[in-house]
């Protein structure tokens, strides 16, 4: 066991965020912490790390066990290098690889006592990874979107999100005994989420994940601990499973309260007809004190499923052609891609690509906000656009919700604004609330709000996922699924395209590739591609090469037949037949020598397939 908390309570005044919890992390486990936003999931983290304290209970750390927690990027100085600041994480292996230089100097003076010291601290140099460390460094660094060269740029000269990125990559480097990651996936491609899912899977120490990413959950997840109404219930399994023993649990359930209730229905009839005869009364008395001392089977709540209702509605058709792009190059200082395609009505695609290729530019290109480099771009008759945007999304206002949403649509009655708001969870005194207090999920659904009211036959989304936890996704993606117009969307969020894309559109930093037959089409065709990259790769051997090979083979099939046959012959020697373990040893060579002739033949049909 490296880390257990037992009956733990948090509370913030009168508001409990969970009560009397067990959770455990043992070693190598991967454990994901689900739950609805605001139920305390992110709360357990800080406690794990020491910067928040539980109201009541107990936490038991194993003695040197190093945790780690990505904290939003805050570097003691900016002035260093990125390589400075990540070789920080290897102070150990460079101090004992100075101290192994020293030691060679000295035993080039015929230094022989220092030998066995050399090699002791050889031993340890290479455990610590001293001969790979630079490499791993490089992998990890390059694989999170950066060149090599930017090892030697200074800190400072990053944006928040790629110091972000770095400080990620400094805190797998240093390998924690319990490694804590809160919403990893935010801000990467899906590239990168993909090669972080099988560095993880391989990851050699315990992982303790909240991520609302579903296909990232199902990938890395060994044990699942679900926040609900405050108590912490154990789920062994990945996401899927966990919401498959959570309906199993449920029926089970409510099969068992119903029966203790017909059986304590029972009783209390019988009770009822025998408590005042005389001759029945101890009877009755007996059972009394069966049904005071019975367990009673308390009924599990019903999952906290209540999230916003959108319902998307476009107030005009449209033109059939919704969109035209014809020869449209994209980009900042230089061009990043080029496009041509025809977006038609209830088209709905997603623009997929790495980091930098263009996604969020085309998108605002689009919408007017950045000018494009060259090209044409038109939307069609009667085309109104629906704009989300996942930085404007986060905005601030000194108004009120009600008044935010009221202000732009003023010629809604009061009731109807209520309803709208109603319908997006703002209920009761939440619609007094300010808007700059508001949580960033909070915020989303008051933007889709907005949008919704619109009546737009063409959303055009941009991360639209961020901030919502898993409810409020699949309450999202019910209503795209209902919509009526055309959706041109951007995410990283492979659940939420799987449902939505109807075809992609991808970018890969030079040209734009469209995929019409959806988000499944195109992973396939990449497995394809890299498929035919490796028999591309494959090494070409030469027939006359092959043949050889080929001849060996059949040679050494020759020999361990003809070794079979005599030891068979062996058996009917009385040597073997009167001793029984020299009888099994001869049998145990006679099955070793057909494994090889098994293994032989193997590697004799895949050279004639050749």
């Amino acid at each position: 066991m490296l880390y257990q908390i037992k009956n733990g309570t948090k509370f913030y005044g009168a508001t409990d965020v969970f009560e009397n919890i067990l959770f455990e992390v043992q070693e190598q486990q991967k454990i994901a912490v689900v739950g609805r936003n605001g139920c305390g999931k992110s709360t357990l983290l800080k406690i794990m790390m020491n910067q928040e304290t539980l109201s009541a209970g107990t936490v038991h750390v194993t003695n040197n066990i190093r945790i780690g927690y990505l904290a939003q990027s805050t570097f003691e100085d900016e002035s260093i290098t990125v390589e400075q600041e990540l070789l920080r994480v290897f102070e150990e292996v460079l101090m004992l690889k100075e101290q192994l230089d020293k030691l060679a100097l000295k035993m080039q003076e015929n230094h022989e006592d220092l030998l066995e010291q050399y090699s002791i601290l050889q031993n340890k140099f290479e455990c610590l990874g001293g001969y790979t460390y630079h490499n791993e460094l490089l992998q990890v660094f390059t694989k999170f979107g950066f060149e090599e060269d930017d090892l030697k740029r200074k800190l400072a000269s990053f944006s928040g999100g790629q110091k972000t990125r770095i400080a990620f990559v400094k805190l797998l480097l240093s390998k924690p005994d319990i490694l804590l990651l809160d919403e990893p996936t935010n801000h990467l491609d899906l590239k990168t989420i993909e090669w972080l899912e099988g560095y993880l899977k391989k990851y050699p120490k315990a992982i303790v994940l909240v991520s609302h990413d579903r296909v990232f959950l199902d990938q890395i997840a060994q044990v699942v601990y679900e926040i609900e109404y405050g108590v912490m219930r154990k789920y062994v399994g990945n996401y899927t499973k966990y919401q498959e023993l959570k309906k199993l649990e449920r029926e089970k359930n409510v099969k068992e309260y119903h029966r203790q209730q017909k059986e304590i229905e029972r009783l209390n009839q019988l009770i009822e007809r025998f408590r005042y005869k005389a001759s029945k009364a101890s009877f009755a008395q007996s059972k009394i004190k069966y049904l005071e001392k019975m367990d009673k089977v308390e009924l599990l709540k019903e999952s906290d499923t209540k999230s916003f209702k959108a319902q998307f509605r476009c107030k005009h058709k449209g033109g059939e052609n919704v969109l035209m792009m014809e020869d449209l190059v994209i980009g900042y200082d230089k061009p990043l891609c080029k496009l041509t395609l025809d977006v038609h009505r209830q088209d709905s695609i997603c623009i997929l690509g790495d980091n930098g290729t263009g996604k969020s530019t085309l998108v605002k290109t689009l919408m007017g906000l950045l000018p494009k480099i060259s090209g044409h771009y038109l939307f069609g008759h009667q085309i109104e656009i629906g704009y989300f945007d996942q930085q404007l999304a986060q905005f601030q206002s000194n108004k009120t919700v009600l008044e935010e949403l009221w202000d732009a649509y003023p010629d809604l009655t009061h009731t109807q604004v209520r309803n709208v708001l109603g319908q997006f969870l703002f209920t009761a005194d939440d619609v007094f609330k300010h808007v700059q207090v508001l949580s960033g999920g909070e915020k989303v659904r008051l933007y889709f709000a907005k949008i919704m009211l619109q009546q737009p036959n063409l959303l055009i989304l941009d991360e639209p996922t961020n901030h919502l936890d898993i409810v409020g996704k699949e309450a999202l993606e019910e209503a795209l699924k209902d919509y009526d117009g055309t959706i041109l969307f951007v995410s990283h969020d492979r659940y939420f395209i799987k449902q939505i894309a109807k075809s992609c559109l991808v970018l890969d930093g030079k040209q734009a590739i469209y995929y019409p037959n959806g988000y499944m089409n195109y992973m396939e065709r990449q497995e394809e591609k890299k498929e035919e990259i490796k028999i591309a790769n494959k090494p070409k051997i030469k027939q006359s090469s092959i043949n050889t090979q080929i001849r060996k083979v059949e040679a050494r099939i020759d020999e361990l037949e003809k070794a079979i046959a005599l030891k068979r012959e062996l058996r009917f020697e009385e040597e073997y037949y009167h001793d029984y373990q020299k009888m099994n040893q001869l049998n145990e060579e006679i099955d070793e020598l057909n494994n090889e002739i098994a293994k032989a033949m193997l590697l004799w049909e895949e050279l004639s397939n050749m």
